[in-house]
């Protein structure tokens, strides 16, 4: 199963995007969660700033 999943990543579509994983702190309760995001390559600095 793994070797099918690594070949769909090497598709020339897909080499063009980038995952970010952003921590995000709950106001509620303090705690910490992960927001994943696929996102093309030329936009992760806005991304990533818009995070701030």
């Amino acid at each position: 199963m793994a070797k099918k999943v690594v070949a769909t990543l090497q598709k020339k579509e897909t080499k063009n995007f980038a995952k970010v994983i952003k921590a995000v702190k709950s106001p509620e309760t303090g705690a910490y969660s992960f927001k994943e995001e696929m996102v093309p390559v030329e936009m992760v600095k806005e991304v990533l700033a818009s995070a701030k």
